[in-house]
């Protein structure tokens, strides 16, 4: 069978859905290659690279068409594109089955195999397809970096003889893939880094990439925010306006917001409203990747960018993935190769389209004349995890009471410990010559200080000086340096070798370190 790959024609897209290194793995599938040519060239890939790699290049997107039996594609087929569907091809392609009744129709018509891209369930197994979350991840990037370019300032605090720069501020609203990755950029640029999102497990996720995760004066106990395949929900009017409050409130002191909220088959939910763009100042930027859903902040012009009254630019641009096409052409090619993979178990070049598999089924829009969507909630839950479970703080004189009975039980193991270690020394003495017992303690209390020694080191400590650490242990190389002067020939030569271990466990935790050190000194 042939997988073949058309040009994108909608205006605007430089994506494509096969690179030359995927084909190569396509075709270890069993499956020949085939592609319209100068498909890839605005990704960066000549009809030259894909010839190295044995895919063969067609002429015109109608011969493409009607010599594949699958068909690969980024964006939503148009009119002209359904028309050239039968029953003996598959279509892999982003598909919009919410928002596109007519075109489902038409696929239903034709007979063909669809999958809708986007509806790959989120589930653990299905992570490699997903391509919803490796073209929001460039997104997130690309938001930040194009609001830079909008921005009249640096991101990052400065000290100079000319004076002293503050840090941008940045209010990252949603914190999915998208929001996510427009943090981690954000605070890597040197912005003081803002987050808010509906779903109180990401916090933990927020704040460990340098950002401050913005929390509601909320009375009532939250709703979960999460809902199927790790989505947000829709919240509550009660903390929709508790939402909107500290939004105002954070309005005036952000230069940049970056807007991510998105609700599967529903309208971009409005979160930042006319009021506080007028509260922002002047020079402010912000980034509405919810823009092709109607957007986020009121205002927002889809594929456009405009400046307000009082001098807050709003930019509205829907193809932040295809601004960065080499990039992302290899991830979408990348989600197309796996999901390939699963409907070819065998290896050989022939689709098996198993309606039983979570993921295929899930994506599957269209199958043998029938319309399949909306699919079947998944069997496997996902990936979202549920938020952790609020653990009551203890009194103060439960506090001491506890940390009493810590004490108790670990005083009563040292003392179990040490019981044990004196009856076996007691057992070893009675049995064993003078000779060996004189080696045997020097041996026992040369253990007993290494193993003290580490124990005490902060385990937080011990990835980071693990060099160090296991020069300090090497303190043991004292019980082998008392032993070389006895007069058994056997116990020199054992502690002589001890000696040698040891100095390389020591000279070797050193220079080790020293290297580590240096990977971190600035030239």
């Amino acid at each position: 069978m042939k997988i073949g790959v058309p040009k994108e024609i909608f205006e605007g897209e430089n994506r494509v859905a096969m690179t030359p290194d995927s084909a190569k793995l396509l075709q270890k599938l069993g499956y020949d290659c085939i592609i319209e040519t100068k498909a890839g060239l605005a990704a960066g890939f000549s009809d030259a690279l894909y010839k190295e790699a044995g895919v063969e290049i067609a002429k015109t997107a109608a011969s493409l068409w009607k010599e594949a039996d699958i068909i690969a594609k980024v964006r939503q087929p148009n009119d002209t594109e359904l028309k050239r569907l039968n029953k003996d091809k598959t279509l892999i392609s982003f598909f919009n089955p919410g928002g596109n009744e007519a075109g489902m129709e038409k696929a239903k018509a034709s007979g063909a195999n669809v999958i809708a891209m986007e509806m790959v369930p989120r589930i653990s197994r299905a992570q490699k397809m997903d391509a919803l979350s490796s073209m929001a991840n460039i997104a997130g990037y690309r938001a930040v970096i194009e609001a830079g370019n909008n921005f009249g300032r640096f991101f990052t605090g400065q000290v100079t003889a000319a004076g002293k720069v503050p840090p941008a501020k940045v209010l990252v609203v949603g914190a999915g893939v998208a929001g996510l990755a427009a943090i981690g950029t954000s605070a890597s640029l040197g912005a003081i880094t803002y987050a808010f999102d509906v779903r109180p497990e990401v916090a933990e996720q927020v704040e460990s990439m340098g950002a401050e995760f913005v929390y509601l004066d909320f009375e009532e106990e939250q709703q979960d925010g999460a809902a199927a395949g790790g989505y947000a929900s829709v919240s509550s009017p009660e903390f929709r306006e508790a939402q909107l409050a500290k939004f105002r409130e954070l309005a005036p002191e952000v230069d940049i917001v970056i807007t991510t909220a998105l609700i599967p088959n529903r309208e971009a939910p409005k979160l930042w409203l006319e009021d506080m763009i007028k509260a922002m100042k002047p020079g402010s930027v912000i980034v509405d990747l919810a823009a092709e859903k109607g957007g986020n902040a009121e205002g927002t012009v889809m594929d456009e960018k405009i400046v307000t009254d009082n001098g807050v630019t709003i930019v509205g641009y829907t193809d932040f993935p295809s601004r960065m096409a080499s990039q992302a052409s290899s991830l979408y090619s990348n989600n197309i190769r796996h999901m390939m993979s699963d409907l070819t178990p065998e290896k050989d070049g022939q689709v098996n389209h198993d309606m039983e598999d979570d993921v295929i089924r899930g994506a599957t829009v269209t199958f043998e004349g029938e319309i399949t969507f909306p699919p079947p909630p998944p069997k496997v839950q996902a990936i979202a995890a549920k938020p952790k479970e609020v653990v009551p703080e203890l009194t103060l004189e439960e506090k001491k009471a506890l940390e009493a009975a810590e004490f108790k039980q670990q005083t009563k193991n040292q003392v179990t410990l040490l019981a044990v270690g004196a009856a076996l020394l007691l057992g070893v003495g009675l049995v064993a010559p003078a000779s060996f017992m004189q080696h045997f303690i020097v041996f026992v209390l040369a253990v007993f200080v290494g193993f003290q020694v580490i124990w005490g080191v902060a385990h937080s400590l011990h990835t980071p000086l693990m060099a160090v650490t296991n020069a300090i242990s090497s303190i043991i190389i004292l019980g082998a340096l008392m032993q070389i002067g006895t007069s058994s020939a056997i116990v020199v030569i054992l502690a002589a070798l001890s000696v040698f271990m040891a100095g390389i466990n020591i000279f070797g935790g050193f220079l080790v370190t020293r290297r580590m050190l240096a990977m971190f000194q600035k030239s």
